[in-house]
């Protein structure tokens, strides 16, 4: 019998990850990795997963489908936070135990919501390209210390993020389902109503997990809540926003400005509307591309692997 084979779905493992890729080949997985730069489609996953025993899963779709071709599956590690790609109910169904990072990518992605949120209200994407284009374009900005920034959601990015605006001075409320009152007080947060979030921001910022329940939660009706001079941010999923709604919303001016790095179909059609605003800023999912992430979620998945298949232990942050 030949060594067990681990698929790993995630871009830039092999690059980056040598830690959880030494922990994995150790205890004697032979890696099998993705090569393309992108998620696998069915059709690629259909010639792959015959022979694996665990997968180290990127953002591809993990699904019934999919299991009934992959007779040796016992766990998914997922490669960061969100599993809405992975359906964990019938994962259950075939024996596979899914586990994610959970935390673990909380700086890297409250930083990218950080620089997303500076480039949009001191406009430097378009600010920048007009130099380049030989126009000397000046602009005049609010202070963060004049502005409220609402967060939709609160969890441990959010809160990362609003740990990092206290130096600000901005204004910062919230809406969550289950609020956490004492982690709003520690940060000065104010938590609200949903429909006060999106009314009272000058920056809406989205970290709120992708269901059923939050699907296009920014639509035509939500966005007509918002002030015009507000900049929408969304580093969580891309399927929160309803980007037709959006992109009319932009081109309109109804809102001053959206800075997103998820999209509802990934990878993103590079002729996407959205693209050819000036009051638009896009970065391709890459809020958690830190090398730091990349080293400790590569532990993180090796790990939650040896636990199931080496060791019969549970593995931690199973779901």
């Amino acid at each position: 019998m030949g060594k067990r084979k681990v698929l790993v779905t995630a871009t830039n493992y092999s690059a980056i990850c040598k830690k959880g890729k030494r922990i994995l080949e150790e205890n004697g997985f032979e890696i099998v990795e993705n090569t393309h730069g992108r998620p696998f489609t069915f059709e690629e996953l259909k010639g792959l997963v015959g022979d694996i025993s665990a997968v180290v899963a990127g953002v591809d779709t993990w699904d019934e489908d999919v299991f009934k071709l992959a007779p040796e599956l016992k766990v998914i590690s997922r490669f960061g936070v969100g599993v809405d790609n992975i359906d964990i109910s019938k994962a259950k169904e075939f024996g596979i135990k899914v586990t994610n990072c959970k935390g673990i990518n909380s700086n890297a992605v409250s930083e990218h919501t950080m620089a997303l949120m500076l480039s949009s209200v001191r406009m430097i994407p378009r600010l920048s390209q007009t130099m380049k284009e030989g126009t000397w374009e000046r602009a005049v900005y609010h202070e963060f210390n004049q502005l409220t920034v609402g967060l939709l959601g609160f969890g441990d990015i959010a809160r990362k993020v609003a740990a990092k605006l206290q130096p600000f001075g901005a204004k910062l409320i919230a809406y969550d389902v289950f609020p956490n009152e004492e982690a709003a007080k520690d940060l000065n947060v104010t938590m609200v109503s949903l429909e006060d979030v999106l009314k009272k921001s000058d920056i809406i910022s989205i970290h709120v997990p992708a269901l059923p329940s939050t699907h296009h939660m920014i639509n035509k009706d939500t966005i007509e809540l918002m002030k015009g001079s507000a900049y929408l941010i969304n580093t969580a999923r891309g399927s929160i926003v309803d980007e037709s709604a959006l992109y009319e919303a932009l081109k309109t001016r109804r809102i001053a400005g959206a800075a997103l790095d998820v999209y509802e179909h990934e990878p993103v059609d590079m002729n996407h509307p959205l693209f050819e605003l000036d009051n638009f800023i896009g970065t391709p999912h890459t809020s958690a591309e830190t090398y730091e992430n990349y080293e400790n979620c590569g532990i993180e998945t090796a790990q939650a692997i040896v636990d199931v298949l080496i060791k019969g232990e549970t593995p931690e942050n199973l779901l």
